[in-house]
């Protein structure tokens, strides 16, 4: 019986784990917006990290506005700026615009949500993102936060 319910506590923690990977997203169904994924590498600063994301628009252009998570800190809306070389500068944007019926995507050389002042995140465990969009409203997405030491940080992996 143990070992019945540690198999299952291994499939339960699984299949959470694939709805994670897959981005799985709540928000209003008349929403045009969807997240088709999202993660968080572990903060190796106390509190700063990012988010990497990739949005869906299925309707008209819409511009994401804002952001907040659920351990808290302050997330900022963050761009590319230009490239020096080698050298990517980024700022921090009012919003970023999602083209009609595209894919968005978020990752370490374009797009970013940029998160600091955050409580504890720590490697395997998931917070909650919400998305505030101009026109499409509040999406709220399940993000995976991944460990930078082991390679889980990377965006080509996830």
């Amino acid at each position: 019986m143990r070992r019945l319910r540690s198999v299952l506590g291994i499939v339960g923690a699984v299949l959470l784990a694939a709805l994670v990977v897959t981005g799985c997203a709540s928000a209003d169904a008349s929403s045009s917006v969807g997240i088709a994924s999202a993660y968080v590498p572990q903060p190796t600063t106390p509190g700063t990290t990012v988010a990497y994301l990739d949005i869906r628009n299925n309707g008209k252009t819409d511009r994401l506005i804002s952001a907040h998570t659920s351990v808290g800190g302050k997330v900022q809306l963050r761009a590319p700026v230009a490239r020096h070389g080698s050298i990517l500068t980024m700022h921090t944007v009012p919003y970023i615009v999602l083209p009609a019926e595209s894919m968005t995507n978020f990752n370490p050389d374009t797009y970013h949500l940029l998160i600091t002042g955050a409580g504890p995140m720590h490697d395997g465990k998931d917070i909650t993102l919400s998305l505030t969009f101009a026109n499409a409203g509040t999406v709220t997405v399940i993000a995976l936060v991944t460990n930078p030491e082991n390679g889980g940080s990377s965006y080509f992996l996830n």
